[in-house]
């Protein structure tokens, strides 16, 4: 029996990438999960598919997460298939680098309010969904949020503020038994990095030498510290945000 056995959790931005990877892990582990995407409905139905195939639960739901009414609707239809919420991942964010003279204030908008709003709505959102014995919620930060990265100002600003709602939630929600935490990867290797076309480059060779384990990330060490903050094996741990990252600083 898995250390998730008879919970339920919800994934968002899990279609690929390290949410695809968070969402099977959680499942293997017994926790029912909703799977959620803004827009690659394939990418979530594989994910859904690669779980239920080992015997797992999980349901595909669509919803944007800077939506009030699109929230609303990802905690109904979870609750209504599995009858119940422990588990809240926070995990769909946008990324982009540019350099201060490039930013534009849509733009701005734009990774504010699906990194920062959207982990703000789906925790009021967790709020009113949880049970009697509270339950957890792991925001997706990143390693940005303290370096000292040129190019990203905007990102690693909505990095640093997912730390601070971490932080606050985890005070503020603490006495209702719902414990709040973060985790902060490092370079990953995922889709979306080898659509950027960083695999292979210096830059990529630059971050590996930085990094005291010798190698990139990949998906499943990020959601094997998920699964730890999950589970009741992290039940004395609120209000952190642990670095995932192979030492890299």
């Amino acid at each position: 029996m898995g250390i998730l056995q008879g919970k339920v959790a919800i994934v968002t931005g899990a279609s690929k990438g390290i949410g695809a990877e968070i969402s099977r892990t959680l499942a293997e582990a017994g926790a029912s999960v909703a799977v959620n995407y803004a827009s690659s409905k394939e990418g979530a139905d594989r994910v859904v598919a690669d779980i239920t195939a080992k015997g797992g639960k999980a349901i595909a739901i669509k919803g944007d997460v800077a939506k009030a009414a699109d929230v609303e609707h990802i905690f109904t239809e979870t609750k209504k298939a599995f009858g119940s919420l422990d588990i809240l991942v926070n995990n769909a964010g946008v990324y982009a680098f540019q350099p201060l003279d490039a930013l534009t204030e849509d733009e701005f908008h734009r990774l504010f309010n699906i990194n920062v709003l959207g982990t703000i709505l789906t925790a009021r959102e967790a709020l009113k969904n949880f049970g009697p014995n509270g339950g957890s919620i792991i925001n997706v930060s990143s390693i940005a949020s303290t370096a000292s990265m040129p190019t990203t100002v905007s990102y690693s600003a909505t990095k640093g503020a997912i730390d601070a709602v971490t932080r606050v939630l985890a005070a503020e929600l603490g006495p209702k038994k719902i414990r709040v935490n973060g985790i902060a990867p490092g370079p990953v290797e995922t889709e979306g990095v080898h659509t950027l076309g960083l695999i292979g480059t210096d830059l990529e060779k630059q971050m590996v030498a930085g990094t005291p384990l010798g190698r990139i990330g990949q998906p499943d060490d990020v959601a094997k510290v998920v699964l730890f903050l999950a589970s009741d094996n992290s039940g004395w741990v609120s209000g952190e945000t642990i670095r995932v990252a192979g030492g890299y600083h």
